[in-house]
């Protein structure tokens, strides 16, 4: 009686196992790929607002990043775990002791800003360029605040 008994919850596991799949769309959707980048650029270019952007979060008190912070954002395919750093003067200096591990970079610029923070922003960008954990990583340069009137072109920056 005990072998019967066996087949039956052996049976019951499998056919439960088979319909449970048929409902639910073949199991659990498979893993997707997590990827690790960097975001940097200056104070006020845009970075953290992007980010809530991309995690469909409220717009309202956006407060700029004083350090760093990680976020995670889901895409259909792949997951981008983005470390966000600070972009005051104070922090930049700190920027390569958190470049360990991306495998991309997104430098988030302000199109709109003074000649100054525009020359800063270019001396930044090189710096990341030659940095040996990212130079061989793929970079995007986000041209943020194209919607202001003293936005530049991209050709101008």
């Amino acid at each position: 009686k005990k072998s019967n008994l066996f087949l039956v919850c052996i049976v019951c596991f499998s056919l439960s196992r088979q319909c449970f799949r048929a409902l639910c769309c073949k199991g659990p959707p498979p893993p997707r790929p997590e990827y690790d980048l960097v975001c940097i650029g200056l104070t006020g270019s845009g970075k953290t607002s992007l980010l809530s952007q991309l995690c469909s979060e409220s717009p309202e008190n956006i407060v700029s990043t004083t350090g760093f912070s990680i976020k995670a954002v889901p895409f259909q395919n792949a997951i981008l775990n983005v470390k966000e750093l600070g972009g005051a003067d104070n922090i930049r200096k700190y920027w390569s002791r958190y470049y360990q591990g991306s495998q991309g970079v997104i430098f988030v610029l302000d199109s709109a800003s003074s000649e100054d923070e525009l020359e800063t922003a270019r001396n930044e960008l090189h710096s990341a360029l030659q940095h040996p954990q990212l130079c061989t990583l793929p970079f995007l340069i986000l041209a943020n605040h194209q919607d202001k009137p003293a936005a530049r072109s991209v050709q101008e920056v």
